[in-house]
């Protein structure tokens, strides 16, 4: 078989065109949607990024979780470069943890600021301070003037927070990550456990706690912080996923065309097998269902939590 170090006897092989056909088209195809499908989605409200989906769990339960969350996978990912070095960014395994584990820095920081302004409304009881946040889940109790009092209330605290400049551009950064890691969450872990581990696992991959346990937090981190928190999931931010997805690739194509490395960290993304299209193509196609999956988890939430828990779980219109 060829191998990158071959030269440009590798590079010019038909499978090498129709494969970057199958990762360039795509992405080309998402950066052209991606404008028009952004404008008909619902404004992202700033609480959305702090304030929990419980009608009853004070934000700092959030900001708890997700500081908890954010120190374990940035001691996971340290614990993984201090045992392998930076060679284990070759592996899009750690490009996702590490894009997890900026989510939550994100998350924490933007959830700190968020129990800060909501600190601010304490001399109001715990219950009435978040339920005037959610005012969908209590406004048929309101009745008269304590009504549109409640409502004024509610329409001056979100534009307070949403006039923040800062809060908005990084608050659209956190949501773009949070799905951005979702979709490549799943495609990393179904990928690992049913196609790594079944057919490629005893000959390139050794057991590891740390790795084995990377391929199963990722999700679990992310699917805990999805239960507790109450950010929108637009099907528009697949093209993200698409980005990160093909930045990997671009990534492993200029390091083989430099000769900066020899191996493939993954035996489907070798351009030297006839069959090497199909892979591609079939990984092309898995950013759909991996995304899809997650989608579903997030649409499941929203449509049987209100009907299981109906007084806890709030109601929202994103």
């Amino acid at each position: 078989m060829s191998t990158p170090a071959d030269g440009a006897a590798y590079w010019l092989r038909w499978e090498v065109f129709v494969c970057g056909a199958l990762i360039a088209v795509p992405t080309a195809l998402a950066a052209a949607l991606l404008p028009r499908l952004r404008r008909s989605a619902a404004p992202l409200r700033a609480t959305d990024l702090w304030v929990p989906c419980w009608s009853r769990l004070h934000p700092g339960w959030l900001l708890g979780y997700r500081a908890f969350a954010l120190a374990a996978a940035a001691a996971l990912l340290a614990r993984n470069i201090a045992s392998h070095s930076f060679t284990v960014f070759f592996f899009y395994t750690q490009w996702t943890f590490l894009l997890v584990t900026i989510y939550f820095a994100l998350a924490t920081a933007i959830s700190a600021h968020g129990c800060w302004v909501y600190s601010k409304k304490s001399s109001r009881k715990a219950d009435e301070s978040h339920g005037f946040l959610n005012v969908d889940v209590e406004n048929r109790e309101l009745s008269g003037e304590r009504k549109r009092d409640e409502i004024d209330k509610t329409k001056s605290y979100y534009e307070e927070i949403a006039n923040e400049k800062r809060t908005a551009f990084w608050g659209r950064c956190m949501q773009i990550i949070y799905q951005a890691s979702a979709g490549a969450t799943m495609l990393t872990d179904v990928t690992f456990w049913g196609l790594l581990v079944p057919f490629f696992y005893r000959d390139r991959f050794g057991l590891s706690m740390v790795t084995d346990g990377m391929h199963s937090l990722n999700f679990i981190f992310l699917l805990i912080d999805t239960l507790l928190n109450n950010m929108p999931f637009p099907w528009y931010r697949i093209a993200f996923f698409v980005f990160w997805s093909f930045s990997y690739v671009t990534f492993q194509w200029v390091l083989h065309a430099s000769s900066a490395l020899s191996w493939w960290p993954y035996p489907f993304l070798d351009l030297s097998s006839s069959g090497a299209p199909l892979w591609y193509l079939a990984m092309a196609i898995a950013h759909v269902p991996c995304f899809s999956l997650y989608w579903l988890v997030v649409k499941g939430k929203r449509a049987y939590f209100p009907r299981l828990f109906p007084h806890a779980y709030v109601r929202t219109s994103n």
